[in-house]
């Protein structure tokens, strides 16, 4: 499989058709597989829930466009952020176990792909802070 403009131009129309604004696209071999591996396909306006990993870690990589990955406090405080931009000289960031965070899409068409272990499971594995 290729991961290539089409692909990506694909899921950003998908994205945009979306009322989320957003769209994923798992890349794992079956439902076997206990990883997380996805592109996500993020328009302007989407709200990813602020939210931690409180078994891993994860690293998000930008592949097209511009994003910011904002980190939390356990109160819901804004403690810093990270600029990605595809081609920039950031592009992408670790988010360490039990760190609350978000992505934020600056720029229509920005694709991001995500990776950690375990499958992504709200009722299990995933905190949510009430409001961002």
């Amino acid at each position: 499989m290729r991961i290539d403009n089409i692909l990506l131009d694909e899921l950003t129309q998908k994205a945009k058709d979306s009322s989320r604004l957003r769209f994923h696209y798992d890349l794992r071999d079956s439902e076997d597989d206990n990883s997380m591996r996805m592109l996500n396909a993020l328009e302007p306006g989407t709200v990813i829930p602020v939210h931690r990993h409180r078994e891993t870690s994860e690293d998000v990589v930008v592949l097209r466009g511009r994003v910011e990955e904002i980190f939390f406090d356990n109160e819901g405080n804004e403690i810093g952020h990270c600029l990605l931009e595809a081609g920039s000289a950031c592009i992408a960031v670790h988010v360490p176990i039990n760190q609350y965070h978000t992505c934020k899409s600056l720029e229509s068409g920005s694709v991001i792909i995500e990776f950690k272990n375990g499958r992504y499971d709200p009722n299990g594995t995933e905190e949510f802070l009430i409001q961002y």
